[in-house]
């Protein structure tokens, strides 16, 4: 298990790496890994939006910095 989540972590990483090699011109191989990571938090994202899971955005925001 620990494994699975630390291999998890790695691809997330190198996703992440070529993510942002990508936006700065990297060669043809990286754009493709940056689009899959890139589609594959779009899809994410969606399944945790349909499962009720938005953690973040509108919340109370009472006793902020800004006193209000």
């Amino acid at each position: 298990m620990e494994i699975a989540l630390i291999g998890v972590l790695v691809l997330v990483a190198f996703g992440g790496v070529c993510v942002v090699w990508s936006e700065r011109g990297g060669p043809p191989w990286v754009r493709r890994v940056a689009a899959v990571t890139l589609f594959a938090g779009a899809v994410a994202r969606a399944l945790g939006k349909s499962r009720g899971g938005g953690r973040s955005g509108g919340g109370d925001n009472s006793g902020g910095a800004d006193g209000g």
